[in-house]
């Protein structure tokens, strides 16, 4: 019998084990995983020569940081001030950045360079921000600041990461043409400081950029703007130097989009909110007569439906109070076909209606006939026919079921094919809605009794939801009282606008003629509406703020 603990366990067998269990334990040597995430951004260790040194000579200056950097758009983010016809060359090595300064200094003068964003940490992003250096050719450093809060005119919200910038007044034609050299962002708390200027009298602006912005430059299409009219004169520190921001209406009007949609409708969107907006087809003119045309609630946004559209183009006319804004044209191929399909949403809350409104159904199409005897109504199962189909007396996209809903009760709408028809004589499928009526219980009323500051002047009481929404408005010029009747319990304020120009709505600003926006006060009062009961209260509106 062969010797087994000899032929498995000799010595050169006992090496090979034990080798690949070494090989197997350094393979499974991994990273470890998790942990949490980085969120702090490079700390700065040193700067050569350091900040805020006097009688200035170098050409290079270093930074030191803690960790790896990425430099990100830097001919965006990173500015010399005062300017320079070459700008300073930036370059990272290792954990330093090198500033390279290309152009002659003035003599005793303040320099100061600003980072922006530029600078940020390479695994997670982290931006260090209102980076600065500052030096002076002189024998002294100019010290002063200016500082503020700036928040949003509309809501009264603090606005983060606002640019704020001053340009000095001979300088103020770069407005919206120049990147400002001059600037910081606002922090978490809406507020901002500018250091190290030197006397002298200033525009400043705020700048809310819109995604995709960046460079520091106003563009009015897109971009909130904050600014004080009157100049700043800069002789010692200025405090409370606050400033609102505001989308500026645009000049002139212009068609921002337009298109002809996919199921043959025709979609236009406004750079303006109209007054009295009406849509007119010039050429064919024929084709005018039955259209259907739907404004959205700000006349900024227009849908219409042509029942022709055997056009090879078709000319559209845009007004505005009677006054043709502007003519645009559509062309479609005489082989183009359409996909349409009449869909309905409703006005249910989770699965209930509100025992204050009827069931609504909302159609993409002009609803042109409705036929009851396609729609099934059930009532905890038992068949109802006592209810009505009723079309919308303003909104062809809308219809009513109108029946006396009980509580305690389940609801189910069978909507046969065929039930609604619509332009093009587009049918709807079959399709159900299953819902409860909610308690009467679950809402509230407020009366506010209003005392207005001065009987001469127009106000716009909005009652607003939690995302500062308005829910109902009243324009009033004497003490009134307006009830808010019927709304889900919940929390809600009172915003009130001075109506200046009593056209019953909120007036934005104008930075070239130097207009700022209509005022805006809040109630501090939160106006909460408990479920099953009636609120009074007493709103004494003061008079707008200086």
């Amino acid at each position: 019998m062969p010797n087994l603990r000899h032929q498995y366990f000799s010595p050169v067998n006992f090496v090979v084990v034990i080798t690949l269990l070494l090989l197997s334990a350094c393979a499974s040597i991994q990273t470890p995983q998790g942990g949490p995430k980085d969120t702090t951004p490079p700390k700065i260790l040193s700067m050569t020569p350091k900040n805020q040194t006097l009688n200035f000579k170098d050409k290079k200056i270093v930074i030191e940081f803690d960790e790896y950097f990425n430099i990100k758009d830097e001919f965006k983010e990173f500015s010399i001030s005062p300017d320079q016809e070459r700008a300073p060359l930036l370059k990272k090595r290792q954990k330093r950045l090198e500033i390279t300064l290309q152009d002659s200094l003035e003599k005793n003068t303040t320099y100061t360079l600003n980072f922006g964003k530029s600078i940020a940490d390479v695994n997670e992003n982290n931006v260090v921000k209102n980076l600065s250096y500052v030096f002076s050719t002189g024998p002294e450093i100019d010290s002063l600041t200016i500082s503020g809060k700036v928040t949003s005119a509309l809501t009264a919200e603090v606005e983060k990461e606002v640019t704020v910038f001053i340009l000095p007044l001979e300088k103020d034609t770069l407005f919206g043409k120049k990147r400002p050299s001059i600037y910081t962002l606002t922090d978490s708390s809406g507020n901002y400081k500018l250091n190290n200027l030197r006397k002298g009298k200033y525009k400043i602006y705020a700048v809310k950029e819109a995604s995709g912005g960046g460079d520091k430059i106003y563009q009015q299409i897109s971009d909130e703007i904050g600014f004080q009219k009157e100049p700043l004169t800069l002789e010692k520190n200025m405090e409370n130097v606050n400033l609102e921001t505001f989308k500026e209406l645009a000049p002139e009007f212009r068609v921002i989009e337009r298109r002809l949609n996919n199921d043959g409708s025709i979609l236009l969107t406004f750079n303006q909110q109209l007054k009295s907006p009406k849509l007119t087809v010039t050429d064919p003119p024929a084709v005018d007569a039955d259209k259907k045309v739907f404004f959205n609630k700000t006349n900024d946004t227009a849908k219409v439906w042509l029942n022709d559209l055997s056009f090879d183009s078709v000319k559209v006319a845009i007004q505005d109070q009677g006054k043709v804004l502007q003519t645009v044209n559509f062309t479609r191929a005489k082989k183009d076909t359409y996909t349409r399909d009449l869909i309905a949403s409703d006005n249910l809350t989770n699965g209930k209606l509100n025992p204050f409104q009827s069931y609504t159904l909302t159609f993409g199409f002009p609803i042109t006939a409705a036929d009851a005897t396609k729609v099934t109504l059930l009532e905890d199962s038992v068949k109802r026919t006592n209810f009505e189909l009723v079309k919308d007396s303003i909104d062809f996209l809308k219809y009513h079921v109108k029946f006396p809903w009980k509580q305690k009760r389940t609801y189910e709408l069978s909507f046969a094919p065929g039930a609604f028809t619509a332009i093009f004589n587009v049918k709807n499928k079959e399709f159900k809605k299953t819902f409860k009526l909610e308690t009467a219980d679950s809402y509230g009323t407020l009366s506010l009794k209003i005392e207005v500051p001065d009987t001469t002047k127009s106000y716009i009481v909005e009652f607003i939801n939690e995302k500062k929404l308005p829910i109902k408005s009243s324009v009033i010029n004497r003490n009134s009282t307006i009830n808010f009747a019927n709304y889900p319990a919940g929390k809600y304020m009172v915003r009130v606008v001075y109506d200046d120009n009593k056209n019953g709505i909120w007036d934005t600003g104008n930075v070239k003629n130097g207009v700022q926006p209509e005022k805006i006060w809040y109630s501090t009062t939160e106006m909460s509406l408990r479920a099953n009961w009636e609120r009074e209260e007493k709103l004494v509106i003061p008079p707008p703020a200086l």
